[in-house]
């Protein structure tokens, strides 16, 4: 169910952005107890200045090495769920990958059921 879009600058390895893809998906079973190989992500790794991002907002100082993490998922999770989420989703990528916690932005997207089509043309999730 969730679809994951993450950008980083091509300073980010390419095993580095696949690790990092890796948690992302680790965390979604660990803390939204999304199912084993529901793993769709998009990784993007862009040239040194292709991401028009401001250098601070809310506190946070960014680096040029930013991640920003975009979630399309079902709707439903509690805000206390999310916050832990994040909070996950910071501290194993800060550990396993090496990311600045400054330099973790993350985008939820919820969407309903119906919105998803995993092949062959049918809604698999329709209720």
């Amino acid at each position: 169910m969730p679809m994951v879009r993450i950008d980083m600058t091509d300073e980010w390895t390419q095993a580095s952005a696949l690790d990092a893809g890796e948690v992302i998906y680790e965390t979604l079973m660990d803390v939204f107890n999304v199912p084993e190989n529901d793993k769709f992500q998009i990784i993007n790794r862009h040239p040194e200045g292709t991401m028009n991002v401001a250098p601070n907002f809310h506190g946070n100082e960014y680096s040029s090495k930013i991640i920003i993490i975009q979630i399309f998922l079902n709707q439903g999770r509690t805000v206390e769920l999310k916050k832990q989420f994040y909070r996950s989703l910071m501290t194993r990528l800060s550990e396993r990958v090496g990311c600045r916690p400054d330099d973790v932005v993350i985008n939820l997207v919820e969407v309903s059921k119906e919105n998803w089509s995993f092949g062959n043309g049918l809604a698999q999730l329709a209720e």
